[in-house]
């Protein structure tokens, strides 16, 4: 097999057109008669008529008395009229059938009786007064509900009280799963074990089925199917003869040797799109074969949720009589500058949260493996193929992947990274279930900037003075004249080296750094670790030039500690909570001061008062103590105001 080529990569609009129009979704999906008890969610095939009234009689509406109003005319508080019992009134319960001869009721508590068998009233009474007429709700033969209705909770009711106890609906929409390759581990067998170089946990079959049944269809997960074209090819073409409306081929849709998914589509039918100009998703393969739906959908899990999410996902509402499903949209600026490919359009995946005025989108991870940016986005932010980006503060339209009010009881952190910030959103949310915590670990130097953009509601930070060997009051001073802010410690922390559990290349010192064998995996420029970490090389007349691996850069303390631990590097400046959390060993360096900035005007907003709240709970305190490294003891201190 030659390898697939993307010569004639297709804009994701007319991808998506020429997919949708490539079969008659709703002959494809077909119909069937089910119990009307049965029918919650599903939609109708057909034109549903009522068989019975509601209700089937004149009924009371009221407890009370049933009258013919003509009776009743001339009474009044001055003169009241006296009805006999069971002749001109009769007692009625709410629900109960009118007596023949009458046409309203009176309330009881209008009702006196001065007597046996006598009731005298105050008021004349209303033809229908108080009286559901026959056919009040639903007459027989009316419409109830047209083609490719959902049916909701109240719609069965009123099906069933019409007299509809059979409805006819729109098959779910069946999709038969298939995932390849050769490296796949079932996830269950990974419970003792993880596995190996070169394995992949298999679970995008899990993912695709989930995001399936939210679409209202029916899942059919088969069996794993390694790299090889004639075993992909059979189980293809068995799927194809069961009642699946729909065959996804999940992985082998790239341009990989071991990539089979397009030959086989190819063969067994016709392939209508290979190549889509969007980042994530690209290799999507859009298919038929034997009037059916045929799907390679690309292995990556974001690329994969991308794929389903602009193609199978309207394919299947189409199948139930339904639009595509469209997202709320907002107006967010962007929290930095956010470059991109031009030529593609990309899906990039984002925390938002309102910050005074505006919705701040901060990005999340990039990458088409990284489901986590799926697990953690409130939306997405479309950047299209004819553009190089976003700009840093210029607003631009975002998808909502959640509920709008979350975007009010977000707290948006920008900043210097650390451990305990993630320990922090979990004990907001348990304080209030409404609040969420996004944090984006720019560094902290970034923090303050983005506080004077207005473009969170506090920052983290640790930046070392070299001139006073003071933590961040001298940043805060020069980056924000007139933007009136307050420090509060969050910890005292231990910064030292992370090196592979025991100390393979001798390393006790950052003089080590110098040493032609050893490998630095540093922190990204403008974050308070790589100041201390220069500030330190300074004083020791190290030159950065003369460090392998200077500028290899991650974000987080976790993520050093991560290459440490996998061989990336032989050793990384962090916190000892990242060593702690991964089993590396800490040669400590020295210890620093890590503060929360807040601005003024968001000191009494609700989601600060709430993180407040946090800092002084004993709980909170224990836990971070807990972590190893820290200092709780000035937590929630205000270190400077200015």
């Amino acid at each position: 097999m030659k390898r697939n080529v993307y010569l004639k990569m297709m804009p994701l609009d007319q991808a998506r057109e020429k997919f949708l129009s490539c079969l008659d979704w709703i002959a494809l999906a077909g119909s069937e008669t089910i119990p009307t008890s049965e029918a919650l969610g599903r939609v109708t095939a057909k034109v549903v008529l009522a068989r019975y009234s509601s209700p089937s009689y004149h009924a009371a509406a009221m407890d009370g008395i049933a009258v013919n109003a003509q009776d009743t005319y001339g009474a009044t508080q001055e003169h009241p009229l006296t009805l006999e019992l069971e002749r001109q009134a009769f007692w009625v319960n709410t629900g109960n059938p009118l007596p023949a001869g009458c046409n309203a009721v009176i309330m009881v508590e209008q009702v006196h009786q001065p007597g046996e068998g006598l009731a005298e009233i105050r008021a004349a009474a209303f033809p229908w007064q108080h009286v559901r007429r026959v056919g009040e709700d639903i007459v027989s033969q009316e419409l109830m509900f047209g083609h490719h209705h959902r049916l909701g909770p109240a719609d069965v009711a009123a099906l069933l009280t019409s007299g509809v106890f059979e409805v006819e609906v729109l098959r779910r929409p069946k999709v038969a799963i298939i995932p390849t390759g050769f490296e796949l581990v079932d996830w269950r067998e990974a419970r003792e074990k993880q596995p190996g170089p070169g394995a992949i946990m298999e679970t995008n079959s899990l993912f695709l089925a989930s995001l399936v049944a939210q679409a209202g269809g029916e899942p059919v997960v088969l069996d794993k199917v390694t790299d090889d074209f004639e075993a992909i090819k059979a189980a293809v073409e068995g799927a194809l003869a069961t009642d699946a409306h729909m065959v996804m081929l999940n992985a082998g849709a790239s341009a990989g040797s071991k990539d089979y998914s397009a030959h086989v589509i190819a063969d067994l039918g016709e392939v209508l799109v290979h190549g889509i100009t969007v980042i994530p998703g690209k290799p999507s393969i859009l298919g038929r074969a034997q009037g059916k739906a045929v799907v390679g959908s690309p292995g990556y899990p974001v690329s994969s949720w991308v794929c389903f999410d602009q193609f199978i996902a309207p394919a299947l509402a189409a199948m139930q009589g339904q639009a595509a499903p469209q997202r709320e949209t907002v107006q967010a600026v962007p929290a930095r500058r956010l470059p991109s490919k031009l030529g593609r359009e990309e899906f990039l995946r984002v925390h938002l949260g309102r910050v005074g005025e505006q919705v701040v989108a901060t990005p999340l991870k990039r990458g088409a493996g990284a489901i986590t940016s799926l697990t953690r986005a409130d939306g997405l932010l479309r950047i299209p193929a004819d553009s190089e980006g976003l700009e840093e503060g210029v607003p631009a339209e975002a998808e909502l992947l959640g509920p709008r009010d979350r975007l009010e009881n977000t707290l948006v952190v920008v900043g210097s990274h650390d451990v305990t910030l993630d320990l922090l959103g979990d004990h907001l949310k348990r304080l209030d279930p409404r609040l969420h915590l996004s944090s984006s670990h720019l560094g902290s130097l970034a923090g303050i900037m983005a506080i004077k953009g207005g473009r969170c509601h506090l920052g983290g930070t640790h930046l070392l003075d070299p001139e006073t060997g003071e933590y961040n009051v001298s940043y805060l001073q020069r980056y924000l004249k007139g933007v009136p802010v307050r420090l509060v410690t969050l910890a005292m922390r231990q910064q030292g080296l992370l090196v592979k559990p025991g100390n393979p290349k001798g390393i006790t010192a950052l003089a080590d750094l110098g040493r032609e064998d050893v490998v630095l995996v540093n922190r990204q420029a403008g974050s308070g670790t790589r100041v201390l970490l220069d500030y330190e090389l300074k004083k020791m007349g190290l030159d950065p030039a003369n460090i392998r691996g200077y500028d290899q850069e991650e974000y987080t303390h976790m993520a050093v500690a991560v290459q440490v631990l996998a061989g990336g590097a032989d050793v990384g400046l962090g916190i000892l909570a990242a060593a702690k959390a991964l089993g590396l060993e800490f040669i400590p360096v020295m210890e620093e001061r890590y503060d929360l900035c807040i601005p003024q005007e968001y000191w009494d907003d609700h989601r600060v008062v709430a993180l407040r709240q946090v800092l002084a709970s004993p709980e909170f305190r224990r836990q971070v103590d807990a972590l190893g490294g820290y200092d709780v003891s000035p937590m929630g201190t205000i270190a400077w105001e200015g």
